[in-house]
């Protein structure tokens, strides 16, 4: 009689006891099971690789930044658009270059042996204007606009009135100045351009007629200061352009004509900054510095990108389940036209396809199937009349739907007249 073996749960007595050398076992108390250092290596590799990236990049970054953590017209800059190369000459002839950020800084450090360059008047606000105006008809020094515009011309340099931009050349002195008589042409070029009615203004470098350079003598700016000199390009005193032409001659005058130069660059932390309600662009706003970081920043996410990316296969064909008759195509697209109202546009495509078409049967090369003086010709020499057909074929567009739909006959009766003759 056969019956049922009973479910228990015991080992059976013919079984062997698993041990601990057993694979099918489990480990032994004294076994590691964590991967090894092979094991991590070919895990992480591809991390390990970024970062080492992006610390070569870091260091690199670091490494080009340390000349140029200053920024543009800084004299303490050796980067393309700072200005140490002017300061280093200055030095050499013993004028001594003090770089201030704010207005008061500026008006305090100003005097009779004193010239006053303000980098980027147009930044200021009308209270570090009128400061600086204020400190330069008390100083008696000479003051050094670098680029003035509207906002700023009023209150630094009364009677004079920017012109608009200046044609990106090296234009000719043109005036008496011996500073510009002595450095002959220089790029003030790429700036501006002014006019004044200040009696005794000397107007050089001139563009399309109007100076980029003005030389105010003590007086015309309505009080018995300094001389004021308003420059409308800053492309002379640049690194990367002192060498050419006369600008170094002309930076070097007009900037060492005094033993002290005070070199004001406007910034954020200024004191005096104009208020709130004034209007500033958003990158106004943003520390030079964090340019570099947004570039690091940048390659990372390239460098992540590029890890992490799966190289696309080649394309695959997918055949349509449906096939569609080309006159159904055809409809489909002239009613597309009709809603649309362009006749011009069906006209064209019309008078395209037939000029294609009569150009094969003419022997008319296909590059010349636009041309009238190559396919009229060959087309009416086939018809036994002398009909249009530079109107037919090179036409203008039909003004209703009934002139189309004539038009469509007329090229259709053409082609059929050329093709049976």
């Amino acid at each position: 009689m056969t019956g049922t073996a009973p479910a228990t749960g015991a080992t059976p007595a013919d079984a062997p006891p698993t041990s601990a050398a057993d694979p099918a076992g489990t480990p032994a108390a004294g076994t590691s099971t964590a991967p090894g250092a092979a094991a991590l290596w070919r895990r992480h590799r591809g991390a390990a690789a970024v970062l080492g990236i992006l610390l070569v990049s870091a260091l690199a970054l670091a490494a080009l930044d340390r000349g140029t953590r200053y920024g543009h017209l800084d004299p303490r800059s050796a980067a393309p658009t700072g200005s140490r190369a002017v300061a280093e000459l200055l030095r050499e002839r013993g004028v001594t270059t003090r770089v201030v950020t704010t207005a008061r800084e500026a008006a305090d450090a100003a005097g009779p042996r004193t010239t006053l360059l303000v980098t980027r008047p147009d930044l200021l606000g009308e209270t570090q204007l009128r400061s600086l105006r204020t400190a330069a008809d008390l100083s008696g020094g000479r003051t050094v606009l670098l680029g003035p515009g509207a906002r700023s011309l009023p209150t630094l340099a009364p009677g004079v009135h920017a012109e608009g931009s200046a044609a990106a050349d090296d234009p000719a002195p043109a005036c008496t100045l011996p500073a510009a008589v002595s450095a002959g042409r220089a790029s003030t070029g790429s700036g501006l351009r002014y006019s004044t009615t200040r009696p005794g203004a000397v107007s050089c470098y001139p563009s399309g007629g109007r100076p980029t350079l003005l030389v105010l003598p003590a007086g015309t700016t309505g009080t018995s200061g300094g001389d004021t000199v308003v420059l409308g390009s800053e492309t002379a005193l640049l690194n990367e352009s002192l060498a050419e032409e006369g600008n170094a001659s002309l930076a070097l005058q007009l900037l060492g004509s005094r033993p002290d130069l005070v070199w004001y660059l406007p910034s954020l932390t200024d004191a005096d900054a104009p208020s709130a309600t004034e209007d500033k662009a958003l990158f106004d706003l943003v520390p030079a510095g964090w340019s570099w970081a947004l570039l690091q920043l940048f390659l990372a996410a390239a460098l992540a990108a590029l890890w992490r990316s799966r190289r696309l296969g080649p394309l695959v064909t997918e055949h349509l389940p449906v096939a569609i008759r080309a006159s159904e195509t055809t409809e489909g697209r002239a009613r597309l036209y009709r809603k649309a109202g362009a006749r011009d546009r069906a006209a064209a495509v019309l008078r395209g396809a037939a000029r294609g078409r009569l150009a094969a049967l003419t022997g008319v090369p296909a590059s010349r199937a636009d041309d009238p003086a190559a396919l009229v010709p060959s087309v009416a020499a086939r018809l036994p009349d002398t009909r249009d057909v530079t109107s037919l074929l090179f036409g203008p567009a039909p003004s209703d739907d009934a002139a189309l739909v004539a038009l469509a006959d007329h090229l259709d009766a053409l082609e059929r007249e050329v093709r049976t003759s």
